[in-house]
């Protein structure tokens, strides 16, 4: 047997009155999922313990089968490990944003999806003002890079940015969880400000704010955390070889610790434009070659984050059209048993412009399963399915049992 999981990031949501009280998942024209949904039995799953917040770094170790309460060490080490940046056990590792502030709020998380080129050329320019032996930075993707603090307490409160548009920044700074974190408080909130003050008249902020667009007013750092001590896939449920797709560095890097080879497709950028054919064409291809392919799809959660139920909307039908289509024709002709799941790893409900930690619809189709009554893929009709509601790593055991 062999396992696609096709997991959009993000796509659940809730009631719109925009869509007449239905979610973009309902609203959706989405028949090849449907399709999917009919040969499959369905359920919900609880994505994100109680105890962590709602983030794709812990949701996705859940669905990829890891207890996130006993594995999840932050977010920064994940995408450290998929960006080739080596860093010791004393290394207090972060997610670093660039962000957009309007008077003194937090505009957005993202700089205004700020290209990676113009990134790069930031991040270069604050390590070379701000780094030295103790502080690192590392440019990564867009808005998404590192910090890096040796010897840095992970004993700090720090606020995803995603989760304050339009708050006053300095009402969300980090904070410490007890006085030895204070000094580590005090020199990530120093790098904060500094950054805001050196990139006012930066360059780079200079045109994109002659063209209209969001500046990157300051780095925000977040998810800070020591290297976790994970298990493969293949030490913990016997899996003998997997990929990873996607087009963010948190997926690589959980990837990484999985024991999963990354496979990156050109033209994926984690967004409405991203290149959906490619990166089914890849899943398939690297079904033919390996037992476990985890595809994950970004583009639903971003247009979540921004507010944007007709861009979320269009982005499930690009899923159904560009991406399950395609895989439900190739599978068929691969002669081979493949089981096939569909999930987001948790909601990003428009509304709210932010994850929440609620049960996320699943399906599992596999071959010689007889399928429930469900006969079409949505948040409402999940809660009829056969499997009821499960937690965190009961799906990855599901979706590997001969059941």
């Amino acid at each position: 047997m062999k396992y696609l999981v096709i997991l959009s990031d993000g796509a659940s949501d809730e009631p719109l009155e925009e869509l007449g009280g239905k979610t973009p998942l309902m609203a959706a024209k989405t028949p090849y999922i449907d399709q999917l949904a009919k040969s499959a039995v369905s359920g919900l799953l609880d994505t994100v313990p109680a105890s962590l917040h709602p983030g794709s770094e812990v949701a996705n170790m859940m669905v990829m089968g890891y207890d996130a309460e006993k594995y999840y060490r932050g977010r920064g080490v994940l995408e450290a490990a998929s960006m080739g940046v080596k860093t010791s056990l004393t290394d207090l590792v972060f997610r670093c944003n660039l962000i957009s502030i309007e008077d003194e709020k937090v505009l957005n998380h993202s700089a205004g999806h700020i290209s990676t080129e113009e990134a790069k050329e930031i991040m270069e320019f604050l390590h070379e003002k701000l780094g030295d032996e103790k502080n690192r930075f590392y440019a990564g993707v867009s808005y998404r890079h590192l910090m890096v603090i040796d010897g840095g307490s992970d004993q700090i409160n720090c606020v995803p940015p995603h989760d304050v548009p339009g708050t006053p920044f300095k009402d969300v700074l980090p904070s410490a969880k007890n006085e030895a974190a204070q000094s580590t408080v005090d020199i990530v909130i120093d790098l904060m400000l500094k950054s805001k003050e050196l990139l006012k008249d930066h360059p780079v902020n200079v045109k994109r704010r002659a063209a209209g667009k969001p500046a990157a007013d300051m780095i925000w750092p977040w998810s800070a955390g020591n290297t976790p001590d994970m298990p493969t896939l293949k030490e913990l449920y016997g899996v003998e070889s997997g990929v990873v797709i996607s087009a963010v560095d948190l997926i690589y890097g959980l990837g990484a610790y999985a024991g999963l080879e990354g496979v990156h497709v050109p033209g994926s950028t984690g967004l409405y434009d991203t290149n959906y054919e490619g990166k089914a064409e890849a899943a398939i291809k690297a079904l033919k070659e390996n037992q476990y392919v985890f595809l994950h799809i970004e583009a639903s959660d971003e247009a979540g984050h921004e507010g944007d139920w007709k861009l979320k909307t269009q982005t499930i039908e690009s899923l159904d059209q560009r991406v399950v289509k395609y895989v439900l024709e190739e599978v068929q002709k691969m002669g081979e048993d493949v089981t096939i799941a569909l999930l987001p790893d948790h909601p990003t409900p428009c509304a709210l412009r932010t994850h929440t930690r609620d049960a996320v619809p699943f399906l599992i189709s596999k071959p010689g399963q007889k399928p429930d009554d469900v006969n079409e893929y949505n948040e409402d009709a999940a809660k009829k399915g056969a499997f009821g509601t499960l937690y965190g790593p009961e799906f990855m055991q599901l979706l590997l049992s001969d059941a």
